[in-house]
């Protein structure tokens, strides 16, 4: 596995691998890696890329000015051992000087589906990662990328973004890598206590909870948000930002009432103690 912190040599080697008549697999990350990101690696490989590539840089543009980019978790020795254990070939982590050499005034941003939800709750967030990723596809080049359906928008803006912008990349969603009890895999749960941890456990409960009413026949979108807010409403440790049934196409809120066939999806946000977290579940209506 080749490490590299600059943009030209990490240019370098992909070119040469598709030169060579290879494709390239790319997985952004901000590091602090977990079994979650290592499913991406593997789907990579899996796939037949030539080379796995992964990027690591915790990316300040979508940090706001409360948030916790100075504490964000960072471990590069550990990151790079995942990788390895995965089968990437190369990897991209660079200091903030080499991706942001002088001050950027060329942002880019998704309009719609970056409006609500996480976009309301932190409304330069999409604008940064959007902007972080057009560089790195620029940086890549032709490629697939790889990203978790745990951040569901942010898995919608990355791919309008890729196709309205005509970038030579396909973008590959992968499924959401859970801890034993249901708990969404996620850097920032490392920041939950002991009893914090068991707490946050309820973003899955709801989902579940949501899943099971359509499925037992509810084809009211209001009726299965209440089901979702009142299921994180059971844990006094989870404050809920959002419960959300959507279009997973256009994130639009579904109308009522469920057509059998449609696929929908479910999507909660709660703070647990420090981190705030996000998980969401498809379904198709029966």
């Amino acid at each position: 596995m080749q490490v590299v912190e600059t943009i030209a040599g990490f240019r370098h080697l992909l070119d040469g691998t598709r030169h060579d008549g290879g494709r390239v697999g790319l997985v952004p990350t901000m590091g602090y890696l977990h079994d979650g990101h290592a499913s991406l690696m593997r789907r990579s490989v899996a796939d037949g890329d030539a080379v796995t590539a992964v990027t690591i840089f915790v990316n300040p543009l979508q940090f706001a000015a409360n948030e916790d980019l100075a504490s964000y978790p960072r471990d590069l020795d550990r990151d790079l051992a995942l990788c390895e254990a995965a089968g990437v070939g190369v990897v991209l982590a660079p200091p903030v000087e080499e991706m942001y050499p002088e001050p950027i005034l060329t942002t880019v941003s998704v309009a719609e589906v970056s409006a609500r939800m996480e976009g309301a709750t932190r409304p330069t967030h999409f604008a940064g990662v959007a902007t972080v990723v057009s560089k790195l596809f620029n940086i890549a080049g032709p490629c697939r990328a790889y990203f978790g359906e745990k951040d569901f928008q942010q898995l919608a803006v990355v791919t309008k973004m890729a196709r309205d912008l005509n970038f030579p990349v396909e973008v590959v969603g992968c499924p959401i890598v859970r801890e034993p009890d249901g708990l969404a895999m996620s850097s920032r749960n490392v920041y939950l206590d002991e009893h914090e941890r068991r707490a946050a456990t309820v973003l899955w409960a709801a989902l579940q909870r949501g899943a099971a009413v359509i499925e037992a026949g509810e084809r009211s979108p209001a009726a299965i948000v209440d089901a979702l807010v009142a299921t994180v409403g059971s844990e006094p440790r989870a404050t809920l930002d959002y419960a959300e049934l959507v279009d997973p196409a256009t994130l639009a809120p579904c109308a009522e009432p469920l057509a059998s066939g449609q696929e929908v999806r479910l999507l909660v946000a709660a703070q647990v103690g420090r981190p705030r977290l996000l998980d969401n579940l498809g379904v198709t209506v029966p």
